[in-house]
């Protein structure tokens, strides 16, 4: 791996990409990473699912083309890897499973591919012994039962694998409300290895999966098994919530966007700038025109013109569905 730079350590970046949306999204991701992160210290790398019966529709890599060679010319390596627990099933495993296509001992950064990079991300101060995650997150699990509250039910998974679930606990804030628990958006989260947290990873969330237990017999795990089990994973680990160190992440220097009417709806003007930068270019916007929700909010202007004058940032909704809904009944949802 290549060597340090600016003091920083070098580590692997993967985002998993797929046909369709997914190429667009790393493409855009790809491009503001160029312009945000040097080489040596970065090292990009994404993560394909290959072909197999998971997948019953087809081959879910991206295929060859002018994406694909675009996104290797601007430095992304692909990697492959077998999708032996999820698939089309719950795709959210992806960012479960391709951890084991990186280079073993390594560090790792994983990022959502809907991620814009803003700033300098070389210069986040990352304890990678000390894994982390992104708690830009709403209280979207678990569903409080008459028979148990925050406390039973995350304690029954501590438990479980012989975790500390105490030396979790935010005590700032009171027993049985949602931020007192660890709790995180899988959107971004990193690591020392990532093999090894990969299969610590897998081994609970398929365990988790496959019995349940009667904590957890009322809720729902799909979407929401990744985010169920990546508090345990990180705890396991000696890892925890993200410190003032990487402020930048969720912050100046990355953006998870989710959807692009979301970024234009409540993301701010910097993070605005900076997507209509990277995608400016004459090569970037020819395979970019072929994605209508960046042909029409980017390119046709529609994202500043149709949906951010809908909402006032400094006085947003607290629930992004009310955004979404907002965005919809307008008609632009456009994903």
């Amino acid at each position: 791996m290549a060597g340090k730079a600016k003091g920083r350590q070098a580590f692997n970046l993967v985002i998993v990409a797929q046909a369709g949306r997914l190429g667009y999204e790393a493409l855009i991701l790809a491009a503001s990473l160029r312009a945000h992160a040097p080489d040596q210290c970065v090292r990009f790398f994404i993560a394909e699912p290959l072909p197999g019966w998971r997948w019953p529709d087809g081959d879910p890599r991206l295929p060859p083309g002018p994406l694909r060679d675009a996104l290797q010319e601007m430095g992304a390596r692909f990697v492959g890897f077998e999708s032996r627990f999820f698939g089309a099933g719950y795709p959210h495993g992806n960012k479960i499973e391709c951890l084991s296509a990186l280079p073993e001992g390594e560090p790792f950064l994983f990022l959502d591919t809907d991620t814009l990079v803003t700033g300098p991300l070389d210069q986040v101060a990352f304890n990678f012994a000390r894994p982390s995650a992104s708690v830009r997150v709403e209280d979207t699990w678990p569903e409080v039962q008459p028979y148990a509250g925050y406390t039973a039910i995350w304690k029954s998974l501590y438990d479980r694998f012989g975790l500390d679930f105490d030396a979790t606990l935010d005590r700032a804030w009171p027993d049985d409300y949602w931020r007192r628990y660890l709790y995180f958006n899988a959107g971004w989260f990193f690591g020392a290895c990532p093999v090894r947290f990969g299969k610590r990873f897998a081994d609970y969330a398929v365990a988790v999966r496959n019995d349940p237990g009667d904590m957890l017999a009322a809720q729902s795990l799909n979407p929401w098994l990744d985010q169920v089990v990546l508090p345990l994973v990180i705890a396991s680990f000696g890892g925890g919530r993200p410190g003032p160190a990487l402020a930048g992440l969720d912050g100046d220097i990355t953006c998870h966007w989710r959807r692009l009417p979301l970024l234009y709806a409540r993301e701010s003007d910097r993070v605005v700038e900076v997507l209509e930068e990277v995608t400016a270019p004459k090569d970037i916007k020819a395979l970019l025109k072929d994605w209508e929700p960046a042909k029409k909010l980017i390119y046709q202007g529609k994202g500043r013109q149709k949906v951010r004058p809908l909402f006032d940032r400094a006085d947003l909704p607290h629930r992004e569905h009310v955004l979404r809904n907002t965005i919809r009944r307008e008609g632009w949802w456009l994903v």
